[in-house]
């Protein structure tokens, strides 16, 4: 406990001018393939490439939680609710991460269509932070997203966040925009490779890199990397009639480990 409420009073000290923002790409999913999700197409869409979103053709609600063994205080949860209509896709999705220390919430609606070969769309957030005894900030961003389908096994996605870059403090310190590109490539029916590289305009990039394998009926295998930071990831995945059910591990050499967990529900598909 003293442990937790050390390390979360450490980190928030830059949060203490709202100058930073937790990772909002979830999705068990997506993270056993090493959060490589720019080219994905799930209802996860809503928080990772919002394009990725005008492919889900049924109503779909998923919940996932991400907990970090130790350090319940970086704990993550979300939600999320997707509605194919006959124009695209409507989805809206909320996100918390944190404890009564300091914590940060995300309401997001995002709206996505295809258009020929691409799929494009559009998100607006309303990010509140609390830090204890530094009252809340809230902020609204925008982002984009989109992917086009080169072939029946290529794919290319990209997306960017916080278009709008809101200020987060008096001293003009503002939320960073981070621009992600990536590919899904599809081989055969069973295999999905996936790797993307993400720049936030004022760090290094990251390269990531993810694999899926359905090894039995209705059942996937997920590995994935990532470099600068290191971190390893592995995953499982099982897809009956209605339900999804996705788990991953991830290990970060500055993080440490981590779990998420995945449960969606589909409905009958609304468009062909």
């Amino acid at each position: 406990m003293i442990k937790s409420v050390l390390i979360a009073c450490l980190t928030c000290i830059p949060y203490t001018i709202f100058a930073q923002s937790a990772s909002t790409q979830m999705g068990a999913r997506a993270q056993g393939l090493g959060l490589a999700s720019a080219a994905l197409t799930d209802e996860w869409s809503v928080f990772n490439n919002i394009g990725g979103l005008a492919k889900v053709n049924q109503i779909t609600t998923a919940c996932t939680y991400e907990a970090r063994p130790g350090i319940a205080a970086f704990n993550t949860m979300a939600a999320v609710a997707i509605l194919p209509v006959s124009f695209g896709v409507t989805g809206i999705g909320i996100f918390r991460f944190g404890d009564d220390l300091y914590n940060e919430q995300v309401v997001t609606a995002g709206f996505s269509n295809t258009f020929g070969l691409a799929s494009l769309g559009i998100r607006l957030n309303y990010i509140q932070y609390h830090a204890e005894g530094f009252g809340n900030k809230g902020v609204l961003s925008l982002g984009f997203g989109g992917i086009a389908t080169l072939s029946s096994a290529f794919s290319v996605g990209a997306y960017i966040s916080n278009i709008n870059q809101p200020t987060l403090s008096e001293d003009d310190e503002r939320l960073p925009t981070t621009l992600t590109v990536g590919i899904a490539f599809t081989p055969t029916d069973k295999l999905l490779v996936t790797s993307e590289l993400e720049k936030d305009l004022e760090y290094t990039p990251v390269w990531k890199a993810g694999l899926e394998y359905e090894f039995y009926k209705k059942f996937w295998f997920r590995t994935g990397v990532n470099l600068k930071p290191n971190a390893a990831f592995v995953g499982l995945g099982f897809k009956p009639e209605k339900f999804r059910i996705d788990y991953a591990f991830m290990q970060n050499t500055e993080q440490g480990a981590r779990h998420q967990a995945t449960v969606a529900y589909r409905l009958k598909a609304k468009r062909p």
